[in-house]
């Protein structure tokens, strides 16, 4: 196996179009369920004027998603992978992020506190699972650079976090404050369609190489194992 230095693999994935494409994706998922643990708690204070205490038990419903949901997206993934191949995994993904989105309207929408906690529940499920989709995909963006891909793809999470919680901030009427999260994370579902891995065929583009669907693993020359197993002989002979 060829060794790659450090700079070449961030290199590589930082050249990526892909890698910029995850690192939206996962702004819109773990920089969404950032924003949310800062400001869910508030949200139901002022809107459905519980005590603090109180919203913050239902806030935290966001969080305990994380004990299955995540996980769960990341099977899904690969149930659809062995299924129609990288396609299935993209599919999967612009599914999380869609539908993540449309329940962020419901969620923003609705007055009924009952229904609101409802969403917000289903709101958390399909956030978990789009980020365990994402890392799904993460591994195949470019083989040579897989760390330097997944941290990149990482730091999109806090950056979301970031830019969602200045929009909280800037934005005064806190509904469109939701309705302009839900809208971008749509549009990152969206943008699925542009996803084309090399050797795999996306959603628009591309197509299926025989190579790329197995893991490579390095193994030495059939005259280098013949020369061990030689010298292996000799030694249990000596």
């Amino acid at each position: 196996m060829v060794e790659v230095s450090a700079a070449a693999s961030f290199r590589g994935g930082a050249t990526d179009f892909n890698t910029w494409l995850l690192y939206f994706h996962y702004a819109c998922c773990f920089g969404v369920e950032l924003t949310m643990n800062n400001f869910s708690a508030t949200y139901f204070v002022d809107k459905f004027k519980l005590k603090t205490a109180s919203a913050s038990a239902v806030a935290s419903i966001f969080g305990f998603m994380n004990i299955f949901a995540r996980g769960l997206g990341g099977f899904m993934s690969d149930k659809l992978m062995s299924k129609m191949g990288m396609r299935g995994r993209i599919i999967w993904q612009a599914i999380t992020l869609i539908v993540e989105g449309l329940l962020i309207f419901a969620f923003a929408s609705v007055n009924n506190l009952g229904l609101a906690i409802f969403l917000l529940t289903l709101f958390s499920v399909f956030v978990q699972a789009a980020e365990g989709s994402t890392y799904g995909i993460v591994p195949y963006v470019n083989r040579a650079s897989p760390g330097a891909v997944a941290g990149i793809v990482g730091a999109g999470g806090p950056t979301g976090a970031v830019l969602f919680g200045l929009g909280f901030r800037q934005i005064e009427n806190v509904k469109h404050a939701y309705y302009f999260m839900a809208s971008v994370v749509v549009l990152s579902g969206l943008s699925c369609a542009l996803l084309t891995l090399k050797g795999h065929r996306g959603l628009l583009f591309g197509k299926d190489d025989i190579i790329t669907q197995t893991i490579n693993v390095p193994v030495k020359k059939d005259e280098e194992a013949d020369d061990e197993g030689k010298e292996l002989v000799n030694a249990q002979s000596n």
